[in-house]
């Protein structure tokens, strides 16, 4: 029988392949370390406007998705990549939507934060 982890196990090994993610991420994803700075850039700022808590929420968790997306894009582009280096149509358009969500979730972030500061300043 296999030897299958749970509980508290499960999630301390959970959490060690998610720090691994980021990891390599980190080291191998220019995107994804600019985003990241950027993030915590945006995180600061979001904590020095005095917005309500639901608006920072908003502007925080906008950025954070950004992150995410970027991870996820990341993720499809080294499993593509893996498969082979010759171009094929399904993974060029694999790349291209993978590319497209980061996109778009970063025009999400930009109205958040758009709507939110000309909500406030703008008036």
């Amino acid at each position: 029988m296999a030897n299958q982890s749970t509980g508290l196990t499960r999630i301390i090994k959970a959490a060690g392949y998610s720090a691994k993610g980021i990891k390599a991420a980190w080291q191998n994803e220019a995107a994804f370390r600019q985003e990241v700075i950027a993030s915590i850039l945006a995180v600061t700022v979001a904590f020095l406007l005095d917005i309500s808590l639901l608006e920072r929420l908003l502007l925080i968790g906008s950025v954070i998705l950004v992150v995410i997306v970027e991870m996820i894009n990341s993720a499809i582009e080294a499993v593509v990549d893996r498969i082979g280096s010759e171009h094929h149509e399904l993974s060029g358009r694999a790349k291209d939507m993978g590319s497209a969500a980061v996109f778009l979730t970063m025009l999400l972030a930009l109205f958040i934060w758009g709507m939110i500061l000309w909500s406030h300043f703008m008036r």
